[in-house]
């Protein structure tokens, strides 16, 4: 007997329906919604690896809006990788100063440095070869290879990751569901075009698939996404428990000579390297006010060190920071003590003076 039922029009699962439309679907959404973003190349343009590179080096852990008048100023002053690296660490210091994760800003001077000196300012166009250079990881390599050389690769970065885990329901919590996510964000490549691929999912995550309250209306890969069927789109990507670092505290000395501020350059190496602070104790966690009163510096002409009310308060990568702020005046002949130097305060903005010594010194002067 032949029967006489309708074919079953019951939805296929997202991950076996579309897959093939998905890379053709990302590039037509991009061309019409991409954003304008002043390290990016016009559509159909090729796009310049310099500005490539130093974007990606200043977006990691850093939002869209705070860096963009960083870029500017950087390329404003060094427009190529070759003054780049030509240019002094201190100078580039002075120039990130605000933008935080200063090792950043010493990378980026060290791989300029190195582009000039062994490939004859040009970077090199593999993930391989960029692998190669100072301060350049996994997906800042892919990224680099893929947009200013199209190289059929896909960076994953914290968009692509929301977009990817969403589209696929990947369970499995972050860091350790990141190889997974990469095979999956990869199977979004088409033939061509790899560069505006991770640039449309990049887009897409940052402003159609966003942390909260996803447009799903508007994306163009909604009507093939897992977790937009199950309607839990907002509790992806799945996270491990973050781990909250032991407070470390210490002591901030700010002391002023008429107009100038004693300032002292931090170790090259290490938290903040390089960059330029008021003298203070070390960061201990449990340290009391007593031992970290008695790193002050030696000074000429204090007698007493006069405590400012309330705390600096700063949160690092690995742990918060709460500093006690000490302020003194010393005589207009003053010499400063080794390792130190006065500088006008008029001339702060010029200084690269990390955030938390903004903060510090703002504190200590302020009335």
């Amino acid at each position: 007997m032949v029967s006489s039922a309708l074919p079953s029009k019951r939805k296929s699962r997202p991950e076996n329906r579309g897959s093939a439309e998905r890379p053709a679907q990302l590039l037509a959404w991009y061309d019409r919604h991409r954003r304008r973003l002043p390290w990016r190349a016009p559509a159909g343009q090729r796009s310049d690896p310099y500005r490539v590179w130093l974007s990606e080096i200043m977006l990691q852990q850093t939002t869209v809006k705070a860096v963009g008048p960083y870029f500017e100023k950087f390329l404003a002053r060094w427009p190529d990788v070759s003054a780049l690296g030509s240019a002094e660490l201190d100078d580039v210091l002075r120039m990130w100063a605000g933008l935080g994760y200063y090792s950043r800003a010493r990378n980026l001077h060290a791989c300029a440095v190195t582009v000039l000196r062994e490939h004859g300012g040009v970077f090199p166009d593999t993930e391989q070869g960029l692998r190669a250079l100072p301060g350049i990881g996994p997906y800042t390599a892919a990224a680099i290879a893929s947009i200013a050389f199209d190289r059929l690769t896909m960076p994953v970065d914290g968009n692509i990751e929301r977009v990817v885990s969403r589209l696929f329901a990947v369970e499995e919590a972050l860091p350790q569901a990141k190889p997974q996510i990469q095979a999956l964000a990869a199977t979004l490549l088409g033939p061509s075009r790899a560069g505006d691929s991770a640039q449309a999912l990049m887009d897409l995550g940052a402003t159609i698939c966003t942390p909260k309250k996803p447009a799903c209306a508007l994306c163009p890969l909604s009507e093939d996404c897992t977790a937009r069927e199950r309607g839990d789109q907002e509790t992806f990507p799945r996270k491990a428990a973050k781990k909250t670092g032991t407070l470390r505290r210490g002591a901030a000395f700010v002391v002023t000579r008429g107009d100038e501020l004693l300032v002292r350059s931090r170790p090259a190496k290490g938290l903040l390297g390089g960059m330029t602070e008021v003298p203070g104790s070390e960061w201990l966690a449990g340290q009391d006010d007593a031992d970290a009163l008695a790193q002050a510096p030696e000074l000429a002409g204090v007698k007493r060190w006069h405590r400012r009310l309330g705390v600096v308060t700063h949160v690092f990568t690995h742990f918060p920071l709460e500093l006690v702020v000490y302020t003194a005046r010393v005589p207009a002949r003053t010499r400063a003590p080794d390792g130190m130097r006065w500088v006008p305060i008029a001339t702060l903005d010029g200084e690269a003076l990390p955030n938390v010594m903004r903060k510090v010194v703002a504190h200590g002067l302020g009335d």
